[in-house]
């Protein structure tokens, strides 16, 4: 368990040098640099493993007979590998520390790509599918969970960063499987380079990371054993802003859908634009949410996740709200890129606020996020369409503007503006959490508040 593990000896306190930075971490500050770079790898080697096998999705479908419906059957067992194991990442990450967690996924995650591409039948693609979404749900939150760890050390937010890395990955990876098409590599060959490339960035990645288990554990560990001991259970107040900030999170998840699934479908069938310039409706998106990200955590420090939320909202309702009141071309690609730059940092607000919840054992509050936010990926596109089917995509695509409002609505549950990150309260010297803990905790924050308002 995180909370019976001591740190490290490398995680004690650092003389008071050039190297530390004061008030925010006893670590090196090259420790420290070197930790972060280790977490943008995992980011970057998860946004383009499965990316690689995204430009090969035709050729699958047409070298194993597919209809339509087997395909999209076939695909939806990544969702769902990825819902029926995402919930044991926290104790795993609990049993085992999020490094290593986050290491042996993204392995895992590869080599169940690989075995999607060279799938020789409807059932073994689907049961690759569903295993490789499984340790990518895995993965997904024990990366988070690195990233949020060495987030509190610095004293500032850099989780949106990694996403933003993410996203670079995700580029790259689409890039290498276009590449690897136009060269004549086969699936067998080009999945297993991607495989063995990213896993050994992923190898490299491991030595970067902090060691031993997340030292902050202890203090939620302990929090949540004293809340259980008194109430049974945590108070139902914590409950209602995790589930506000499961919805901020799906707010963020729908959006990106929209983009995904049914922006070339709009612009290209209801407005009439030819299939090349259709496709920069979901560019124009990513796009725009890589350079919100990119800029996020500086917006972040200085005005606080709640306002910065509620700007995204704004920005999100008023875009995409103008793009189907007047319905054009040029307004539709903007007003998708003005959906992607408002939710930009959703998912990292809600994953950093549900992580630092009193009450809950450590990882759980991040588990829970990441694997309802998996839920709305899954049902969105059906939802979108069962409207569209009903009445028109342009009214389907109203849930985007919606998805705007819920946030301005929920944002009140995230951190407001203040000087530094808020932080969780860490332990004094002589508290049952540091006996048990981090010798260093207590220099995590200049701040003692807790992240929930």
């Amino acid at each position: 368990m995180a909370s019976s593990e001591s740190p490290p000896p490398s995680e004690g306190p650092a003389s008071s040098g050039k190297d530390a930075r004061p008030g925010s971490t006893a670590l090196p500050e090259a420790r420290l640099r070197r930790a972060r770079i280790g977490v943008a790898l995992l980011f970057l080697t998860n946004g383009a493993l499965f990316a690689n096998l995204l430009p090969r999705y035709p050729a699958i479908m047409d070298e194993l007979h597919l209809s339509n419906a087997q395909f999209g059957m076939a695909v939806a067992a990544f969702p769902l590998g990825a819902l029926v194991a995402g919930l044991g990442a926290a104790a795993l990450i609990r049993r085992f520390g999020s490094a290593a967690v986050a290491v042996l996924g993204t392995v895992l995650t590869g080599a169940g790509v690989l075995a999607a591409g060279v799938a020789p039948s409807w059932a073994l693609l689907a049961g690759a599918l569903f295993a490789a979404g499984a340790a990518d749900a895995i993965t997904d939150v024990a990366q988070n969970s690195h990233g949020l760890r060495v987030q509190r050390l610095y004293g500032r937010s850099i989780l949106n960063s990694f996403h933003a890395v993410w996203s670079i990955g995700a580029v790259l990876g689409g890039l290498m499987g276009a590449g690897a098409i136009l060269a004549g590599l086969s699936r067998g060959l080009h999945l297993g380079l991607s495989c063995l490339v990213f896993a050994a960035v992923a190898l490299a990645a491991s030595r970067l990371l902090l060691p031993g288990h997340d030292p902050a554990a202890a203090a939620q560990e302990a929090q949540a054993t004293g809340t259980a001991k008194t109430t049974g259970r945590p108070p139902l107040k914590i409950w209602a802003i995790l589930a506000a900030l499961v919805l901020i999170a799906v707010s963020g998840s729908l959006v990106e859908d929209a983009g995904s699934t049914w922006a070339a479908v709009y612009l290209s069938g209801s407005l009439g634009a030819a299939a090349s310039l259709a496709a920069l409706g979901y560019v124009s998106l990513t796009g725009a949410q890589f350079v919100g990200r990119l800029v996020g955590d500086r917006l972040v420090d200085r005005f606080g996740q709640r306002a910065v939320a509620r700007c995204g909202g704004v920005i999100v309702l008023a875009g995409m709200g103008c793009a189907l009141a007047w319905p054009t071309v040029p307004g539709t690609i903007a007003g998708f890129a003005a959906a992607g730059l408002g939710v930009a940092t959703l998912v990292p607000a809600a994953m950093h606020t549900a992580d630092e919840l009193p009450g809950l054992r450590h990882g759980t509050g991040l588990t829970l996020v990441s694997w309802l936010m998996r839920l709305g990926f899954l049902c969105s596109p059906p939802v979108v369409g069962l409207i569209a089917d009903a009445t028109s995509v342009r009214t389907g695509l109203l849930v985007v503007p919606l998805a705007g409002v819920l946030v301005l609505f929920l944002a009140q549950v995230l951190p407001p503006r203040r000087g530094v990150l808020h932080l969780p309260k860490q332990p004094r010297p002589g508290d049952q959490a540091s006996v048990a803990g981090d010798p260093s905790s207590s220099a995590s924050s200049t701040s003692s508040s807790s992240a929930v308002p």
